[in-house]
C-alpha cells in the first residue's frame, strides 16, 4: 500500500518519514542522555509492601561502565559473544543491560520462569557464555549448567541498592519466611564483585568506550526469543538501529505528550519482554523520564504502593492487566489521577474493558500493535485522533499491505495477513535461515496476524491466523466473540478456541471466568446471540477459576486447545 492513505492523520508535527537516527549505537544513547540527566532519579523499583531502592542516570550510567569492563577485561568476552539476563524486573535490570551494549556484546533476554529444558534450549541456542541471574532462581542452575556452554554465572539480588534495612527486611522475609531464597551451590559472581572488577580495570586506564569501535546500526544488538508458538523457540535479531528507529518512531507519534525530563512511568510488564523493552526501559529514558520498576505484576495489588507513591504519568499494560486493576476495591477507590495516558499492546484490547479504564482512571488507554520480530511497535493510535478497536496507524517510515493466501493484496475493509516494512523490522532469525525465509520476504516481515484497513488507513486486527475457526466454510476470529463475551456484565475473563466438531468440523467454545458467581453458559449463549452471527455464537461454555497466561498476561489460548477435550470443569454446557 504505497500511498499510505493513513498519512493524513499524523499528529501535528510528525513526519511520514524519519529523520535519521540521532546516535551511533545505544550505548551512545546512554552516555548522552546519562550526561544530560547526571542527578535526575532514573528508576525506582517498588517492592509489594512500599520499600523501594533508587538509582540516578549517573548511576546507572557509572556502573554499566564497570560491568562492561568486567565482561571485556575480566572475563575477556569478544564483541558479538552473547550475554544472557534472566531476572524480574529490578534495579539491577538496567545497569546489566546496558553493561552489556557497552561490551560490544550481545544481550540474551531469558523469562525468570523459564523451566529448565527452557533454559537449556534457549542458553544453547545463542550460545551464551555468561549468564546473569536472580539469586532467586538458582535453584535451577545445577540440572541446567551443565548441559551448556555458560561459563560464568552472575548472580543478582532482588533488593540491589537499596538502603539497608529494607534490603535486610526483604532478604529476611524471602528466605525464612516465603521459602524463596535458596542456596546458590555452582560456582558464582556476585553482582557487586563484579562491578568491584570492572571498577578496578577502569582505575587501572581502561577505556570502555573502546569496546564499542566498530559497532553502528546495523550491527546486532540483541536476541528476543518469540514464544514458540509456532515450534521450538526462535531468536529474533535485533540491531541497535531496530530498537533506537522504534524509539524515534514512537516519540515522533507522541512528541506533544511526551515532555522530556518530566515523564514518570510505571513498568509492571517485564522489561526480558520486547514491550517493556522498548516501550518502558529505552524510550523513557531517551527523554530522561522516571521508570518506577515492578518486580512482579501479579496479584495486581502489588503495584498499589507504586500508584499511590509516585505521579505516574503513563502506565503500560495488556489487555488482562487493565481489566484486572480496574476491578480492584482499591483501584477504583484511589486511581492514578496523574496519568496522562495508558498503552495497550500484546493481546487485542477489549472494548468493554477501555471503557472501564477510562471510566476508572479518567484518562484512556490507547491501543497499538506490534510483534517481538518488529522490535516491537508497528502501528499506534495517535493521541487526538483515537479509533476505539482499531491498533492505529503504522508508524512513520513504516509500511503495511494486508495479503490473502495466494499474496495478493486486499481492498479495504478485506481481512488479510498483515505484513509491514520499516526500520523497526528484525535482521531474521538467529542460525535459521529457513524459519527467516518464511516470514521475510523481498523486506516485508509477514506478521501471522489477520486485519482489516478502513478507509482512513487505520487498522484493526482480525486475529492470529493460525488462531481462526472454521465453522462450516466460514471464518470465525477469536477476538471478535471474546470483545462480544467481555461485555457481559456477568465475565470477568475469557477465551475462545475452536473445537472438533462432527457436523460443522470445528465450533467456538468459550472459557469464562465469572464475574457474577450466578452466571450460566444459557446466559452467556444469550448474549452472544444478540449479537453475533449463528455460527460464530460459542457452541459449548466452560467455567474456569482462571485462564492459562504468559507472564506479561496474555492469554494462552494454545494451552486451551491441549487441555480442551478432556478438560474437567464446574459447570459447562452446549449452547
Amino acid at each position: 500500500m504505497t500511498d499510505r492513505p493513513w498519512a493524513s492523520h499524523y499528529s501535528p508535527g510528525s513526519q511520514a518519514e524519519m529523520a535519521p537516527i540521532a546516535f551511533e549505537h545505544l550505548p551512545d544513547m546512554v552516555r548522552r542522555l546519562s550526561a544530560q540527566y547526571a542527578q535526575k532519579t532514573a528508576f525506582t523499583q517498588v517492592m509489594p509492601n512500599g520499600m523501594a531502592g533508587s538509582l540516578t542516570y549517573e548511576q546507572v550510567d557509572r556502573m554499566s561502565d564497570e560491568f562492561a569492563a568486567y565482561l571485556r577485561g575480566t572475563l575477556k568476552l569478544n564483541a558479538g559473544d552473547r550475554v544472557a539476563i534472566q531476572m524480574p524486573n529490578s534495579l539491577s535490570y538496567p545497569v546489566v543491560l546496558f553493561g552489556v551494549l557497552k561490551a560490544g556484546c550481545v544481550a540474551v533476554s531469558t523469562n525468570p520462569l523459564y523451566t529448565p529444558p527452557e533454559m537449556i534450549h534457549q542458553f544453547n541456542d545463542s550460545e551464551a557464555r555468561v549468564l546473569v541471574i536472580s539469586d532467586l532462581f538458582a535453584d535451577r542452575l545445577p540440572a541446567v549448567l551443565p548441559k551448556t556452554k555458560v561459563e560464568t554465572v552472575v548472580t543478582v539480588r532482588i533488593t540491589e541498592w537499596f538502603p539497608a534495612v529494607p534490603a535486610f527486611v526483604i532478604r529476611t522475609v524471602l528466605k525464612y519466611v516465603k521459602k524463596q531464597l535458596p542456596a546458590v551451590t555452582v560456582p558464582h559472581t556476585p553482582l557487586q564483585d563484579a562491578l568491584k572488577a570492572g571498577r578496578e580495570r577502569i582505575a587501572g586506564g581502561t577505556d570502555v568506550k573502546a569496546y564499542v569501535e566498530g559497532v553502528g546500526l546495523d550491527t546486532l544488538a540483541a536476541l528476543q526469543y518469540t514464544g514458540g508458538t509456532t515450534g521450538v523457540s526462535k531468536g529474533a535479531m535485533l540491531s541497535h538501529g531496530n530498537l533506537l528507529g522504534n524509539v524515534a518512531q514512537m516519540l515522533s507519534m507522541n512528541r506533544a505528550l511526551l515532555k522530556e525530563g518530566e515523564e514518570s512511568i510505571l513498568t509492571a510488564l517485564p522489561l526480558y519482554h520486547i514491550f517493556a523493552y522498548t516501550v518502558n526501559l529505552l524510550l523513557f529514558y531517551q527523554i530522561g523520564g522516571h521508570n518506577v520498576l515492578i518486580p512482579s505484576p501479579r496479584p495486581p495489588q502489588n503495584l498499589q504502593k507504586a500508584f499511590e507513591k509516585y505521579p505516574v504519568t503513563w502506565f503500560s499494560g495488556v489487555n488482562t492487566l487493565f481489566n484486572a486493576l480496574a476491578n480492584e476495591e482499591w483501584f477504583q477507590k484511589n486511581p492514578p489521577r496523574s496519568l496522562k495516558l495508558s498503552v495497550a499492546g500484546g493481546m487485542a484490547l477489549h472494548g468493554a474493558v477501555a471503557r472501564k479504564w477510562k471510566e476508572v482512571v479518567g484518562t484512556p488507554v490507547v491501543e497499538g500493535y506490534g510483534l517481538t520480530e518488529a522490535s516491537p511497535v508497528v502501528s499506534f493510535n495517535p493521541v487526538d485522533r483515537v479509533k476505539e478497536g482499531t491498533i492505529g496507524i503504522p508508524f512513520p517510515s513504516t509500511d503495511v499491505k494486508l495479503v490473502d493466501d495466494s499474496g495478493a493484496e486486499v481492498g479495504v475493509g478485506q481481512p488479510g495477513e498483515l505484513a509491514c516494512k520499516g526500520p523497526q523490522v528484525m535482521m531474521g532469525y538467529w542460525n535459521r535461515p529457513d524459519e527467516t525465509a518464511k516470514v521475510l520476504r523481498d523486506g516485508w516481515l509477514y506478521t501471522g496476524d489477520v486485519a482489516q484497513m478502513d478507509e482512513e488507513g487505520y487498522f484493526k486486527i482480525v486475529d492470529r491466523k493460525k488462531d481462526m475457526i472454521l465453522v462450516s466454510g466460514f471464518n470465525v476470529y477469536p477476538n471478535e466473540v471474546e470483545d462480544c463475551l467481555a461485555n457481559h456484565p456477568g465475565v470477568r475473563e475469557a477465551a475462545v478456541i475452536g473445537v472438533p466438531d462432527e457436523h460443522s468440523g470445528e465450533a467456538v467454545k468459550a472459557f469464562v471466568v465469572k464475574k457474577d458467581p450466578a452466571l450460566t453458559a444459557e446466559s452467556v449463549v444469550a448474549h452472544c446471540r444478540e449479537s453475533l452471527a449463528g455460527y460464530k455464537v460459542p457452541r459449548q461454555v466452560e467455567f474456569r477459576e482462571d485462564l492459562p497466561k504468559s507472564p506479561i498476561g496474555k492469554i494462552i489460548r494454545r494451552e486451551l486447545r491441549t487441555t480442551a477435550p478432556a478438560a474437567a470443569s464446574a459447570e459447562a454446557a452446549k449452547a
